[in-house]
């Protein structure tokens, strides 16, 4: 995948790069509410005084945070996209002409509706998987990361809340993992068939007609579901 990917590098580092900056400007913000609450309402430092100049300051700082890192969402997501899209057209062709190129002897191993699935939708997963992994995971990460981090300097107690979670958590994606996968190999044989069924029935629509058939086929394909 990295070959296709290489020539759109550009997009591929900048999707990521905004992406961090979007989960930087949603970290900032509990901080700069628990100053508001703190400071600038109860006044704590301040004998209980508040101060209404912070609140104002602080409320400006968390409006251009948000307005930063929404344009860093969007941004990344442009840049996701395009690297994905281009990744995924690029993939296309090559498997095409790959396709074009077999033998009558490979051609026999492949049905007609199962190298669609491969030039359609496997190709589509492989697109998203690339665009999640730019988009998803890095904020998936980065607000674990950055979520246990600010935890820590609020309170250092709270690092016994997240030893005690971290294993749950970890022993959970591990099980619906392992769950996930065989159900994924089966959806893929069961696109195999619709698409098989499909290119059939297309093709051969007059003979289906002519021999009333429709009934029939329309049975056969309820039971691929």
């Amino acid at each position: 995948m990295l070959k296709y990917l290489k020539k759109y590098w550009l997009f591929a580092i900048l999707a990521p790069l905004f992406m961090v900056g979007e989960v930087l400007a949603d970290l900032v913000q509990p901080r700069l509410m628990s100053t508001i609450v703190d400071e600038g309402v109860l006044g704590l430092s301040n004998n209980g005084v508040g101060n209404l100049n912070l609140v104002l300051t602080e409320g400006l700082k968390m409006i251009i945070f948000v307005i930063l890192g929404g344009l860093s969402g969007i941004l990344c997501g442009v840049c996701a996209n395009i690297a994905s899209q281009n990744f995924g057209n690029d993939l296309r062709k090559d498997i095409f002409k790959n396709i074009m190129s077999f033998s009558f002897e490979q051609t026999d191993k492949f049905s007609t509706g199962s190298l669609i699935t491969r030039v359609t939708n496997d190709i589509t997963q492989l697109q998203n998987f690339i665009q999640m992994s730019m988009r998803g995971f890095i904020r998936t990460f980065m607000l674990f990361a950055g979520g246990i981090i600010c935890m820590l300097s609020l309170n250092l107690s709270f690092g016994a809340v997240i030893a005690c979670a971290l294993p749950l958590v970890t022993i959970c994606v591990i099980y619906f993992l392992s769950k996930a996968n065989p159900l994924f190999s089966k959806l893929q044989q069961k696109l195999d068939n619709v698409n098989n069924v499909m290119q059939e029935n297309v093709s051969g629509f007059r003979v289906v007609k002519a021999y009333v058939k429709e009934d029939y086929e329309k049975k056969t394909f309820w039971q691929l579901q």
